[in-house]
């Protein structure tokens, strides 16, 4: 290795003396910087390039990868819109059909506008009279989106185009006219601290120049408020969820539409309190239905009148709250009125049932799934006769479903996803019992005929925050990975949701050791019940799941014998100075706010707790140059701080994609080279042949 620049760079926090040796890869425009991130790429790609059956590996990721994945779709005056890839397109496009059967006609392909497919969908919304389509677009995998409308009679682009939005929702007004959106102020008019704070709502109507759209909710007195806007079914309001960061607990605002889109709206502050969730379900009868985890950690479904004197009530203490569903022992994640139902989708251990209940709350039967999986799209509409839906489960690919009232039966849409067989196969739910004697849950898929042997290899993912929920999924390289004769292992620690609040707030903030101490407990157990060895463990966890699989690396060394370390958070000090990351204080806390903040974060932080000398497992980390969620100064400033401080025979790699984001939009080509590469990694690190004796 090259020695590295080194900064003197010294920062005190309450008396600390914390060095920031490598503070210069944080900026990206520093020749330095640049250099870092090239030579690293290059080392790291002949690195790869030349494991043992890295092309062996990858014909068979190209195989599991090439099979159509399809939407739920969503429905507009009788017509289907849904996105669609036929197998081993870069992108889905977005198709259109009349009817549940009727012929599909491709409306638009994203894949057209780069060669690299680095262009992709994020979100679509047809308007309610089917004439157009309002579709939010991201380059190279960043949040940025730029909202353009699509003609659905002739497939073209029309002149609106709306820059500036982030995690935008877009809802069409009743008259088809127009439809609202958020986005963030434009760069150069706000300091660059402020371009991700003064959030609006803008209601912007077909054909006029975005300059034009009108200002319909603001709230510059606290600029690091954000909203989230959701049309009723009947188009006649607009709910607004306005928190802060990744706070679930909000305020509920709403515009009263019935009069239509124009000037100078109010804005209805019908909750103003932050002091829980409220989520908007559905109108019904001049009333809202809200989900919320006011005095229910495990969620239940309340009512709100629609009247003044209840606006008024809502900013009382018991908040003119009319229980309709109630708490349960399991948690309720979503709910819907659908054909004038409430849809509840509620989480059993960490697996997901669908639940109807009348409006008044009394249960009505459930939607029989097709094995223990999880529902991760849903549309239905508040008069229709059928519910879509998307199941999945590690055995099981994306498949999207009709649900029929009539007859109370599931149909496949477009026939499904072609099913594989899996018969080899099984996923097991166990539980491991963490430091403190919780019970954490564990996903374990594998062959049949595996020996429980000591000796296999095994890949243990975690995420563990954010309320974010770890529920079976299905994965093509996952699977190729078992057909090979691995152990694939899903941990269900704190810091989700998946057991209520309660297993949320045991996870953030000054408890977020619990969530290292759940997943080190795992991987105890998986060597206790003979599945694998330390040597033929290996861990994964992307974003917050890189945070914490570089954290018990450091924590527990020993334990592990490859980690896989995407994206990751690890400058736990200066996170929230970049992009977005000021969104995450009330997850993770903030080192300058109070010395209490500083020492917990201090005391996990990976940047931080490398030890000198010590001898840690071969380690890939992963970025994207273009990631403006979780910036690449945290993995190459991470990777730098491992080549330089631990011992000279640690395997430290970083591989650096190009127009590459955070995630979400990769293109089919690039997911297929990075998990080629990922799994060629594993194998090398453990010694093993790629073809298993029992594949």
């Amino acid at each position: 290795m090259v020695p590295l620049k080194r900064s003197s760079v010294v920062d005190d926090f309450y008396g600390t003396q914390v060095a920031d040796p490598f503070r210069w890869l944080e900026d990206p425009t520093d020749p330095d910087t640049i250099q870092f991130m090239k030579s690293s790429r290059e080392r790291t790609e002949a690195f790869l390039r030349n494991l043992p059956h890295r092309e062996k590996i990858r014909d068979k990721l190209v195989r599991r990868y090439d099979y159509p994945k399809i939407s739920v779709p969503k429905v507009a005056n009788g017509l289907f819109f849904f996105l669609k890839n036929e197998g081993l397109w870069n992108q889905p496009a977005i198709f259109v059909q009349e009817g549940f059967d009727g012929a599909e006609r491709m409306l638009f392909n994203p894949n057209l506008l780069t060669a690299d497919g680095t262009i992709a969908v994020m979100n679509f919304a047809p308007s309610p009279d089917g004439q157009h389509v309002a579709i939010a677009l991201s380059e190279s995998g960043s949040d940025r989106q730029v909202v353009h409308v699509v003609d659905v009679l002739s497939g073209n682009l029309q002149t609106d185009k709306l820059l500036w939005c982030k995690f935008t929702n877009l809802s069409w007004t009743k008259d088809s006219e127009g439809f609202f959106y958020s986005r963030f102020p434009q760069p150069g008019t706000v300091p660059a601290e402020d371009e991700n704070n003064y959030n609006q709502i803008l209601y912007h109507r077909l054909g006029d120049s975005q300059q034009n759209d009108i200002l319909c909710c603001a709230y510059p007195e606290e600029k690091t408020l954000h909203f989230d806007a959701v049309m009723s079914d009947d188009k006649n309001y607009l709910f607004i969820h306005a928190a802060t960061g990744t706070d679930t607990r909000n305020r509920l605002w709403y515009l009263d539409l019935k009069d239509g889109a124009r000037e100078s709206m109010p804005v209805i502050r019908l909750i103003d309190n932050p002091d829980a969730e409220y989520s908007f379900v559905g109108v019904a009868d001049r009333k809202v239905y809200l989900k919320t985890d006011k005095d229910a950690p495990n969620g239940r479904i309340v009512s709100v009148a629609l009247d003044a004197e209840v606006v008024r009530l809502a900013k009382s203490p018991d908040g003119g709250l009319i229980e309709v569903v109630s708490e349960s022992k399991n948690v309720l994640e979503f709910a819907k009125i659908v054909h004038e139902e409430l849809l509840v989708l509620s989480l059993v251990d960490a697996h997901h049932q669908l639940i109807r209940h009348s409006l008044a709350g009394t249960v009505i039967g459930s939607v029989a799934l097709p094995t223990i999986g999880s529902i991760d799209a849903l549309f239905g509409q508040q008069e229709a006769d059928s519910l879509y839906f998307r199941f999945t489960s590690f055995l099981y690919p994306p498949t999207v479903f009709r649900f029929r009232y009539d007859v109370e039966k599931l149909d496949k849409f477009h026939g499904g996803s072609s099913q594989p067989d899996t018969t080899e196969f099984i996923t097991e739910l166990m539980f491991a019992k963490s430091k403190d004697e919780t019970l954490v849950p564990l996903f374990v898929t594998h062959r049949r005929d595996l020996k429980r042997d000591g000796q296999n290899p095994t890949l243990l993912y975690g995420y563990g925050g954010f309320r974010s929920n770890t529920t079976p999924w299905y994965s093509p390289s996952n699977m190729a990975f078992v057909e090979a004769g691995g152990v694939f292992v899903a941990a269900v620690i704190r810091g989700g949701l998946e057991y209520g609040e309660q297993w949320h707030e045991a996870g953030m903030l000054h408890n977020k050791q619990n969530v290292f101490d759940d997943f080190i407990s795992a991987a105890q157990y998986l060597i206790a019940q003979k599945f694998t060895s330390a040597a033929r463990l290996g861990i994964m966890g992307g974003s917050n799941g890189g945070l914490l699989v570089a954290a018990c690396m450091l924590q527990r060394p020993e334990l592990f014998g490859a980690v896989i370390c995407m994206v990751p958070v690890t400058d736990m000090l200066r996170y929230h100075r970049f992009t977005v990351g000021h969104f995450w204080t009330v997850e993770y806390g903030n080192a300058d706010a109070s010395r209490e903040e500083f020492e917990t974060l201090y005391g996990y932080s990976p940047l931080h707790n490398v030890r000198e000398g010590a001898k840690y497992p071969p380690i890939l980390i992963t970025t994207g140059d273009t990631d403006d969620r979780v910036v690449p100064a945290h993995a190459m400033k991470f990777a730098a701080t491992l080549q330089t401080k631990s011992g000279t025979d640690n395997v430290v790699h970083l591989r650096v994609e190009t127009r590459a984001g955070h995630g979400a939009g990769k293109p089919t080509t690039k997911i297929i080279e990075e998990q080629t590469d990922i799994q060629a990694f594993l194998f090398h690190a453990f010694g093993l042949p790629v073809d298993h004796p029992q594949s």
